[in-house]
């Protein structure tokens, strides 16, 4: 019985040499690696010399230099032992055909390619900035203006976007807060300043007795920019326009704009934010004068405690200018 299941263990290991492409055996007896020395194994193999003529027959590799009692492979067309001796070379035995490669079917359940994602319609500037103009007029409300944004392509952060961040806050105030981009979380709520820095807004505009719904917060740009960098002034330019009229409809008696990116884009300076913080401009919008000051963005606040002193000097201006008739 064990006999029996030797020797189909045997077949079945020889079958799986066969599978793998073995034709031929490399040596009759096993090979003591351990007294091989210092010879790296493999140190006798040589290229197989250029076939012969036809009739000729060929005469096998010679033993390892330093190892005259390991066997030579045999060419596969040498006479095997037992077999007949008829002076005559053997015919040598083709190789087993290739199987085909398999082949792999597409992944998809329907085996149908996948429809294409449709492509963004990217604007030309100069069209952009029309159509955002032409759109911005139209508006006569907030709502019909955020409608127009949605419908407007001329921007292409709306592209690699989630939402669009209109606004937050009341649609008519009396003060009007204007960032610079939203970030992450305003991308996934859609809402602008709901992060950290939001949060420390908040607790900014509770300092001078004003909660969310005594102000209207947005931003320059109305979509995320991708990997939260600053926005280009293409992508601030062309919604100039939206920004334009949104202040208009808000009707703000009081603007503050946070960060050097706003302060750039609303008051047309060069000047970085440090030195334009803390002084009141005056912004004309829809033929009314809205003062309008530049402070520290709240991120920056977070990444830089000591400079809050500089923002609590300008929110005290801010309540100052908002108790005061204008």
């Amino acid at each position: 019985m064990q006999s029996e299941i030797d020797t189909r263990e045997a077949a079945a290991l020889l079958d799986w040499y066969r599978e793998m492409g073995v034709e031929t055996s490399v040596a009759a007896d096993p090979t003591n690696w351990l007294e091989r020395g210092e010879a790296a194994p493999g140190a006798g193999f040589r290229l197989p010399a250029a076939q012969p003529e036809a009739g000729a027959l060929s005469q096998p590799p010679a033993a390892h230099p330093n190892h005259p009692s390991e066997a030579a492979p045999r060419d596969v067309r040498e006479p095997q032992p037992g077999a007949a001796q008829t002076g005559a070379p053997q015919p040598r035995q083709p190789p087993a055909p290739l199987r085909p490669a398999p082949t792999v079917e597409p992944r998809s359940p329907s085996n149908e390619p996948a429809p294409p994602r449709p492509a963004f319609a990217a604007t030309p500037p100069d069209a952009a900035g029309m159509a955002a103009r032409a759109l911005a007029r139209e508006a006569r409300s907030l709502d019909e203006l955020e409608a127009s944004l949605r419908a407007f392509d001329g921007c292409s952060l709306k592209a690699t976007a989630k939402s669009l961040c209109f606004y937050r806050g009341a649609q008519q105030a009396r003060l009007m807060i204007v960032g610079e981009a939203p970030g992450r979380e305003e991308d996934l709520e859609g809402r602008p300043f709901v992060g950290r820095a939001g949060q420390l807004l908040d607790k900014m505009l509770a300092a001078i007795d004003l909660k969310e719904a005594d102000v209207h917060i947005t931003n320059v740009v109305y979509w995320r920019p991708p990997g939260n960098r600053p926005p280009t002034p293409q992508e601030s330019q062309v919604c100039r326009p939206f920004l334009e009229r949104q202040m208009e409809l808000v009707g703000a008696d009081v603007m503050l704009l946070l960060g050097g990116a706003a302060a750039k884009q609303v008051l047309g300076t060069d000047d970085g934010i440090m030195r334009i913080r803390g002084k009141w401009r005056e912004v004309q919008s829809g033929g009314r004068t809205i003062k309008t000051m530049a402070t520290l963005h709240p991120a920056y606040l977070l990444r830089t405690p000591a400079a809050k002193r500089h923002a609590w000097r300008d929110l005290l201006a801010i309540q100052a200018a908002l108790s005061s008739p204008l």
